[in-house]
């Protein structure tokens, strides 16, 4: 799950590991963003999940904008 998306980060230069990955894998897995008592998340809250985990620095917030955009 997710693994292009890793990919597509990787390709944006952004310094993301494995551990990183596997911790946002994690965190969407134990809902996490899920809000209430809504069916799924949004877009918007897996956005902001993985901003956190794999974003690191605000130096690094554009690059991850772009690819993200990019992936989805």
């Amino acid at each position: 799950m997710l693994t292009q998306f890793f990919y597509a980060m990787r390709a944006a230069k952004l310094p993301v590991s494995i551990k990183e990955h596997l911790a946002l894998l994690q965190a969407l897995e134990a809902n996490v963003v899920r809000p209430g008592n809504e069916e799924a998340c949004s877009m918007e809250d897996i956005y902001y999940l993985a901003r956190l985990v794999l974003g690191k620095d605000e130096k690094h917030y554009d690059k991850f904008d772009k690819a993200f955009a990019a992936y989805f």
